[in-house]
């Protein structure tokens, strides 16, 4: 094509993006106003109507559904269900990385890369068809194009489509994003919940925060971008998938918390409905007439249509039995033959899926059925309610620019609690900070959430703490507040070990990651095939030094320095004190080839020979925190007291779970937060399962006997145990740690751990209540004596947050004024990750935060 052929191609799709765009704004209305689009709305909306939740799927007997807490678990299962693949793969997901690993360490298991088991699968005949949200490239980096050229590039079986566009089109959307977190294979086996498949997401129960392994790289968890602490630095240019601005040495990592489930079952079908409808209104939209985009054919019931290969429209299906290909583990099942079918497994759960979408998202009318289910789930609990979510904006019922209802529900069903004279809890677990790096003093964004969080739960008039004490209730008897934190050591003794080895050996650290980074680029397509690696020069470990915050984690961050010693010199060891002082990023051309590259990691690795033995020391301590059989005390250090003192780092362990447990017997799980975004239908796209199992066990509730469901009961047990410390740590160092049940797709059940689940069992007794509060205060003391992070209760004024943090270390280190020995002895005493949420926090200071309801801007955080 000439030069001025491109150049009137381009003037020509702007006119018509121009035209587009102003078309919908005339008539934004225009998928709906003829009258076989009225037609259909009038049988979607009575299909509705006749299901619980006014959800456009019923509920589905017979189902298996199974939970994975935590990255480790969760991506092993999705790497089985991906490989288990026949036929077809969907994938919807907000934020995908083609170069995840889904098993690790990633040095053992290099061919489960997303990318590399997405084209294995390719090349095998599947089709592989995925829709990723396009983000505003001017706010995040998520790498959506990326994403869609690369993998396209891989093989002519995978298709990624981006949606929305955010201008020059029919549709325009400025704010909202397509936020569901769903994978579905062969139409029988799904994934729902709040994991994407991208960086920042892995991890184990331990949540450590340390990944340096001086004489042993291939122990590595968190391979370039992954190792990632979002209250630091953002992701930057996630395409450049080996570089990492992050300092290893002496800055750890985010702990990501999260849950999802896998599932086999009728049930899956209204996941493929979703996951159809979506792909072929965005490929009507923009790529109507490209033939690389198949028109994908409804799910249906095979019982009632035998002979048809697909349903004429969308239908109310039965739940009735239906053919489907299964494929098993060889030994578990029968050899796969392409002439059979099997039916599902039969499970024991009742499922029903629930969504948020609307026109824009969906080509819909509205549908807000997650709302719905929380709060008639809300209503009807009769004990307790267990809630984990990355946000709590709601409203009370008053009026105010927050309009979902749910936090109104919580008031309600306390209020009658009380009234009864009936005993029951609420408990939360939700990030200390909002997603964003930046100092809370000086970071709008990180305000305005904080703002309507606080507003929810104990001020501004019309929260639930406030209308309950109105009511004379006491809300602390009845609902409390908590978030997770971490600490680990990072093993990286710079003068006393890592520089000698540099200088035995003639290879710097920062030439050896460089060749590791080599190791992770592996075959990649010739386009995005990178040849330099870019990596942070200078001392890492705080976005500046005068900053008093360092609690920005979240599911993005945004923004601040960090980084790590530059090519061949040593680390600067003293902490800088002008605030703002960013790192130096160095673009370094890396090995041409995986064997140089090997070379370079074994010369490195050998400086340490006749020097030291490194084996005796931890690369990481946060295993402690669970039920270790040894302590934090019995570690040793083979470096200066100094240099351990330095390597000590704490954390908000990042809460990104969306589930709600009630009464150990319903679950609603998937990717909705709790605030307007999420909840009221027509702002981001959302899907998620309610769980109801029918397999009940004998369990206590308030001391009385109590038959609980499996799947909600064991559930809620592990996450307690976990966040209490009542588990075993994980072992993830090589190809050799064993493959759990845990770690199994659906329908393999989960071990049976109801024997160990004793000091969680009742979760309305005295001793269980005691347990969880006094560990969330212990745990927070500590915290608080050894890294005083905010927010916290000692800080009530911003003239207190002005001087409460240490200005002469590092963010997220040991302060100054207390010892090694101290600190240590404190430390050990942290169980799990469970702390108080500082209700306090600058609660002396008039408007601490502002709040403006005619800001135009304010949807997009709330």
């Amino acid at each position: 094509m000439s030069f001025f052929a491109k150049i009137a191609g381009k003037a020509k799709e702007g006119v018509q993006r121009t035209h587009d765009q102003i078309s919908g704004m005339i008539n934004p209305n225009h998928r709906h106003d003829e009258a076989h689009e009225k037609e259909a709305d009038a049988v979607r909306a009575q299909i509705r109507a006749d299901h619980r939740f006014e959800s456009f799927a019923g509920e589905r007997d017979l189902c298996s559904v199974k939970w994975h807490i935590d990255g480790h678990d969760y991506f092993w299962a999705l790497s089985e269900i991906i490989d288990s693949a026949r036929e077809c793969i969907f994938i919807l997901d907000w934020w995908l990385s083609p170069e995840l690993y889904l098993r690790r360490p990633p040095a053992y298991h290099e061919e489960w890369r997303l990318d590399r088991l997405l084209q294995k699968k390719a090349q095998q005949g599947v089709k592989v068809y995925i829709i990723v949200y396009k983000e505003v490239t001017q706010t995040m980096s998520l790498g959506s194009h990326h994403t869609k050229e690369h993998l396209e590039s891989l093989h002519e079986n995978i298709c990624v489509m981006r949606h929305p566009d955010h201008i020059g089109a029919v549709d325009t959307v400025q704010f909202w994003s397509h936020h569901e977190k769903l994978c579905v294979v062969d139409n029988h086996r799904a994934t729902v919940g709040g994991l994407d498949a991208c960086f920042g997401r892995w991890d184990t129960h331990n949540h450590p925060m340390g990944d340096a392994h001086p004489t042993e790289f291939r122990r590595t968890l968190f391979p370039g971008q992954d190792y990632n602490n979002a209250r630091i630095k953002d992701f930057e240019s996630v395409h450049e998938f080996v570089s990492n601005q992050v300092s290893i040495l002496d800055t750890g990592r985010m702990p990501w918390h999260d849950v999802s489930t896998t599932i086999v079952g009728t049930v899956v079908l209204d996941l493929v409905q979703h996951f159809v409808e979506r792909w072929n209104e965005v490929k009507a939209r923009k790529y109507k007439n490209d033939q690389r985009f198949d028109w994908l054919a409804l799910p249906h019931n095979v019982t009632i249509a035998p002979n048809e290969p697909v349903a004429s429209r969308a239908v109310a299906w039965s739940g009735q039995k239906f053919r489907q290909h299964f494929h098993w583990e060889e030994e578990e099942t029968p050899e796969y033959d392409n002439e059979r079918t099997f039916e599902p497994p039969h499970g024991t759960c009742r499922v029903q899926v629930c969504r948020s979408v609307c026109d824009w998202s969906h080509g819909v009318l509205l549908e807000h059925s997650i709302q719905n289910a929380y709060i008639q789930l809300i209503r009807e609990a009769v004990h307790f309610i267990y809630i984990e979510n990355q946000f709590f904006v709601s409203n009370t019922g008053h009026d105010d620019p927050v309009k979902n209802l749910i936090a109104k529900a919580l008031v309600e069903r306390i209020t009658t609690a009380h009234t009864d004279g009936k005993k029951f809890k609420i408990v939360v677990v939700i990030p200390e900070v909002p997603g964003f790096t930046g100092d809370i003093k000086k970071t709008p964004a990180i305000q305005t959430i904080m703002n309507a969080q606080y507003r929810t739960i104990s001020r501004g008039g019309h929260s639930i703490y406030e209308l309950l004490r109105k009511a004379g209730i006491e809300p602390l008897d009845y609902i409390r507040f908590f978030h997770l934190r971490s600490y680990d050591r990072i093993n990286a003794p710079y003068p006393t070990f890592v520089q000698q080895m540099e200088e035995r050996s003639g290879v710097s650290f920062h030439q050896a990651q460089i060749a590791l980074a080599r190791r992770w680029v592996g075959q990649s397509s010739a386009k995005w095939h990178p040849t330099t690696v870019k990596i942070a020069s200078g001392t890492g470990g705080a976005r500046d030094r005068g900053d008093p915050d360092n609690q920005t984690g979240g599911s993005i961050g945004f923004g601040g320095p960090g980084g790590f010693g530059g090519f061949g010199k040593k680390p600067n060891p003293e902490p800088l004190k002008d605030e703002g002082k960013a790192a130096v990023v160095e673009e370094v051309k890396m090995p041409e080839s995986a064997e140089e590259a090997e070379r370079l990691l074994e010369k490195f690795e050998r400086g340490a020979d006749g020097l030291r033995d490194d084996d005796p020391v931890a690369d990481s301590v946060a295993q402690h925190a669970l039920g270790d059989s040894t302590g934090l005390l019995q570690e040793k250090w083979l470096g200066t007291a100094e240099e351990e003192k330095a390597a000590f780092f704490t954390e908000q362990t990042y809460i990104h779970t969306k589930l709600m447990i009630v009464d150990d017997k319903r679950v609603i799980i998937g990717s909705a937060n709790f605030n307007d975004r999420s909840q009221r239908g027509d702002g981001d796209s959302e899907i998620a399962i309610i769980v109801e199992d029918t397999d009940l066990f004998e369990s206590r509730m308030d001391g009385q006997a109590y038959m609980a469901a499996r799947f909600a009961a064991t559930l809620r047990r592990k996450l307690w145990r976990e966040h209490l410390g009542l588990i075993e740590p994980q072992v993830c160092e090589s190809d050799q740690h064993p493959v759990t049940t845990f770690m199994r797709a659906a329908p393999v059940p989960n071990q049976d751990e109801t024997q160990i689940d004793g000091p969680v069992l009742d979760p309305l007794s005295d001793d269980v209540t005691r347990l969880w509060n006094e560990t969330a205060k212990k745990n927070t003391e500590v915290f608080a004596d050894c890294f005083r992070p905010v927010p916290t209760d000692r800080v009530r004024t911003w003239e207190q947050y002005d001087s409460y943090s240490a200005k002469d270390v590092p963010i997220g280190h040991l302060v100054s004024d207390i010892s090694l020995e101290e600190a240590k002895n404190k430390l050990s005493q942290v169980r799990g990750h469970l702390v108080e949420m500082p209700l306090g926090f600058l609660e002396d200071e008039k408007d601490a935060f502002p709040w403006n309801p005619l800001d135009p801007t304010l949807p997009i955080y709330l």
